[in-house]
């Protein structure tokens, strides 16, 4: 089997716009929850959104990331956001702007996107009413149809080879990665750009997982501690936005080029609940699956995981699950096993958490320091795990397992690993 390693990393997200600024936040445990002043302001059929609190991207300037900048308007935010995490995973990387034709046939691109462009949508359907037909933009479709995160970076760096979306709710960064790895394992591939983007602060997006009592509604007025996973008082998830790629070479491949090698990507599992359209299945037994199957293709034993960034939504059911899932598969080491839910701090990316967080469990390889699990103070007797309440916690780690589940019951893990 083909060893495959990351080179590159970028992201944006609500504790940064870059991976240095986004881990500084991070390991200060420092939140990118706030007020989304257009949802506490709106009024629709004059009455207020019950959720004003979300993870925004704050301070992003998509003229810095999209040339020309008319393109800016021709395509939604979550292209925008994929864009901007991707260039800076490919500087990292040390790749040429865009691959020789001959490069370019063995390097592909998997963007997971869970949901698709709400915002340019909605507004496009606003001028179909207010001004007809005619005045619907040929942009429309190209702007907000998921496969075109990819479809961009594709054009953007030659990628001649794979390229095309993952939508698996909330699994989908971390799923696009995988299959990215596989690319690279069966030999289809030398090189590959992975993993997710998403966003959908839109009203709508809002009221629809409000009226599923998903979101928190009841910390409006102290925003930084509305995502508390793990804890007895959590009530429900923050939606967030943002985008986390990975550039993912063959590691003969890298060394040979003299590339910095930030970690190895050694595990990939994923399964289906086949339960439920939303909550999990008993006992996390999906959740057991996949992380047994990114153990088995690693070739790793439960002892041999030092850190887990766990899925962690903040929602009931979602962290009791998870907790068994883990003492299922973990058995006597679960209690010795280090994680956390870096959600605390971002919310709940949906579509690009798995991205955001792989990129958050590599760092925390390469930084010998685990992010916190902050707004963490009443301990939950069915969630009796190390969370790292509050405070980050130095520590050595030689591997790191990321997790992430999804509406429809789909599961995929990541297990990463540092290289000597």
């Amino acid at each position: 089997m083909r060893r495959t390693v990351v080179t590159g990393m970028g992201l944006v997200c609500p504790v940064g716009n870059s991976v240095p600024q986004a881990w500084s936040a991070l390991v200060q445990g420092k939140s990118g929850i706030d007020t989304v002043p257009r949802w506490r302001d709106g009024r629709w059929q004059g009455k207020q959104l019950a959720v004003t609190v979300g993870g925004e991207v704050k301070d992003f300037r998509p003229e810095e990331w999209v040339q020309p900048a008319k393109d800016i308007r021709r395509m939604d935010r979550f292209i925008q956001l994929a864009l901007a995490a991707s260039q800076q995973a490919w500087d990292q990387a040390g790749f040429p702007q865009r691959l020789t034709d001959e490069a370019g046939n063995r390097a592909g691109t998997v963007v997971g996107v869970g949901l698709l462009g709400m915002d340019l949508l909605l507004k496009t359907h606003e001028v179909l009413l207010e001004q007809g037909p005619d005045r619907v933009s040929p942009f429309l479709v190209p702007g907000m149809i998921a496969n075109l995160a990819p479809g961009h970076l594709s054009m953007r760096h030659n990628l001649r080879g794979a390229n095309w979306s993952v939508a698996s709710a909330c699994a989908s960064g971390t799923h696009a990665i995988g299959e990215a790895l596989m690319h690279i394992q069966h030999g289809e591939a030398d090189v590959m750009l992975a993993g997710g983007a998403e966003s959908v602060m839109h009203p709508l997006a809002v009221a629809g997982f409000h009226s599923m009592r998903a979101l928190c509604a009841s910390k409006n007025e102290s925003p930084a501690r509305a995502s508390q996973p793990f804890d007895r008082e959590r009530d429900g998830f923050v939606m967030g936005e943002g985008a986390g790629l990975l550039v993912l070479e063959e590691y003969e491949h890298a060394k040979r080029r003299g590339a910095d090698i930030l970690a190895e990507l050694v595990g990939y599992g994923f399964s289906s609940d086949a339960h439920h359209i939303t909550a999990p299945a008993p006992r996390g037994e999906g959740a057991q699956r996949a992380m047994r199957g990114a153990l088995a293709m690693a070739q790793m034993s439960p002892e041999d995981v030092d850190y887990m960034n766990a899925h962690g939504t903040s929602t009931p059911y979602n962290d009791t699950s998870e907790t068994q899932a883990i003492h299922a598969v973990f058995g006597a080491c679960a209690r010795k096993l280090q994680l956390s839910s870096t959600k605390s701090m971002t919310g709940h990316l949906l579509g690009a958490a798995g991205g955001v967080e792989a990129v958050f469990s590599i760092q925390a390889l390469r930084q010998s320091e685990l992010p916190p699990t902050i707004n963490y103070h009443t301990p939950d007797p069915e969630c009796d795990l190390d969370y790292i309440p509050n405070e980050a916690r130095a520590c050595a780690i030689e591997t790191a397992m990321s997790n992430s589940f999804g509406f429809g019951g789909a599961n995929a893990v990541l297990l990463f690993r540092r290289v000597p």
